[in-house]
């Protein structure tokens, strides 16, 4: 029997009746009392609305981040006792991970599921950074009887983290656990399509004892209450994730401030198959890697290069497969992509669908899945044969929808995964281990995978080059980020100067 509880959509019991700032420790709305909607994406009705912050707001939270760094003592806490908040913060992220999950699938759209191993990853950034802190070692170095040289990290003060709309609450974790654990204080500004699992945050700090002021959350439009925070002359540090021509107006909008940029920005990343590949592992890990997350990911592999050889077996099995994909509504534990995040991102996603049907072979999909003629429903779609001038291969869609391309050698496969604007991610399969290295160290791509699926091991940098990104987060690249280091040297034996003036 059908459970007629996931044949519908589903709204959360106990949803607040809107969404207000936190500013030094307590719930308060904009200072105009401005307002904007926030949508359900699987019914694009509004569910509530979220205060709508601007400069009067973001110059608040700058001040009260401000004073608990100057004044506070968090930026004066021992690393252990930092590290003791953040598992703490850890703790209850976990214990409230299936609530989480919840309101971020009703938020975003995404796969109940998939949203539940968010939650739990963020609850294990906090962990990750809480245990590096501790850990963090810096160098020293010695001239035996002359001079000793060490390095002493400090916090550099308000950091502003501005997040993105696609798997919010996890992402917003990869950058206020180092913020934190570094000692230095946050604004943070999510994304005004998903406020919802922001909003938490608050609680589950207060409750792990971060002392008021250290966080700050405002909410609103990036143009409004993005822009003042990223132009505020008391915020030294931006760290950024989002479309590259939003970091670009990011770039120029800090560089009067000579601002510290942190900036993971958009992607367009080849999956690159050559004949002697695991075809079988192949197409798993290229299906899941550009319709996991409703394809809504920077990472996604959404063009597929594979050896003519074996190209017409690929693409009539990797259709067969993405037929397979269940879409359905997010809070069911069998969706495999549920629902865009928004009516304007669904209409984006869909021009570029009607776009490919005249730049490809659409294989597979091509418009909204049957039994779902209202919400941001989008069947997994896919376009074989799509020439490497095609807006399709070349622009990112962030939706369930990828390009294959055939290519006949290594060169010619090496062409056509750097023939992009963007470099952030690419997967290679072979069998051949000479080609693996020597193909992945000449692609233009801040990561690569090697017959593998996209398994992050939070030690690692994760960053881009091109259009994907500036600078590097993750392990002891976020802490390089979030602290000043300060070169410390000290004369063990004579001086020895040279000497100006002496008589």
């Amino acid at each position: 029997m059908t459970d007629s509880t996931l044949t519908a959509p589903h709204t959360p019991t106990d949803l607040p009746d809107g969404i207000r700032h936190y500013i030094d420790g307590t719930l308060v709305d904009s200072v105009d009392g401005a307002t904007f909607d926030v949508l359900d994406p699987v019914t694009g009705r509004v569910y509530l609305q979220a205060a709508a912050g601007a400069k009067a707001d973001i110059d608040a939270a700058v001040a009260a981040a401000r004073r608990a760094f100057t004044d506070g003592p968090w930026p004066r806490m021992l690393p252990r006792e930092r590290s003791r908040v953040l598992h703490r913060i850890a703790d209850l992220v976990e214990s409230r991970d299936a609530r989480l999950a919840e309101l971020e699938s009703f938020d975003s759209g995404l796969p109940i599921t998939q949203a539940l191993g968010q939650a739990r990853r963020a609850a294990e950034n906090f962990r990750f950074f809480a245990d590096l802190i501790v850990a963090q070692a810096d160098d020293t170095y010695k001239v035996p009887g002359r001079q000793i040289n060490y390095v002493n990290r400090k916090p550099i003060g308000v950091a502003g983290l501005i997040t993105p709309w696609n798997t919010p609450f996890m992402l917003e974790s990869w950058k206020l656990a180092p913020a934190l654990a570094t000692g230095n204080t946050v604004v943070l500004k999510p994304a005004e399509f998903t406020p919802l699992s922001a909003s938490l945050w608050a609680g589950i700090f207060d409750e792990a004892g971060l002392p008021a002021g250290v966080f700050n959350l405002v909410n609103g439009l990036g143009e409004a209450a993005g822009d003042a925070l990223v132009k505020h002359p008391d915020v030294p540090l931006i760290s950024f994730t989002g479309e590259s021509s939003t970091g670009q107006l990011i770039f120029a909008n800090a560089a009067p401030h000579l601002k510290g940029l942190s900036m993971e920005l958009g992607g367009k990343s080849p999956a690159v198959v050559f004949a002697d590949a695991d075809l079988d592992a192949a197409i798993d890990a290229t299906i899941f890697g550009v319709f996991s997350l409703n394809g809504e990911r920077c990472t996604a592999g959404s063009r597929i290069l594979v050896e003519r050889s074996v190209y017409d077996e690929f693409v009539e099995r990797y259709a067969a497969q993405a037929q397979r994909v269940k879409v359905g509504y997010p809070h069911d534990p069998a969706t495999e992509v549920g629902a865009l995040v928004h009516p304007e991102h669904f209409d984006k996603v869909m021009g570029y669908i009607e776009l490919g049907k005249s730049e490809g072979r659409l294989v597979a999909g091509g418009g909204r899945p049957a039994g779902f003629e209202s919400g941001t429903f989008v069947a997994p779609t896919v376009f074989a044969d799509v020439a490497p001038t095609a807006r399709i291969f070349q622009e990112e869609i962030f939706g369930p929808v990828v390009s294959i391309t055939p290519f006949d050698t290594d060169a010619e496969a090496l062409a056509l995964a750097n023939d992009t604007r963007y470099g952030l991610a690419a997967y290679v399969w072979t069998n051949d281990l000479k080609r693996a290295h020597n193909f992945s160290q000449a692609v233009e791509a801040g990561m690569v995978w090697l017959n593998s699926n996209n398994m992050r091991d939070l030690r690692t940098p994760f960053g881009g080059v091109k259009a994907s990104g500036l600078g590097h987060e993750g392990g002891y690249r976020s802490i390089d980020f979030y602290t000043h280091q300060q070169a410390v040297h000290i004369t063990l034996g004579a001086v020895h100067n040279p000497t100006f003036g002496k008589s």
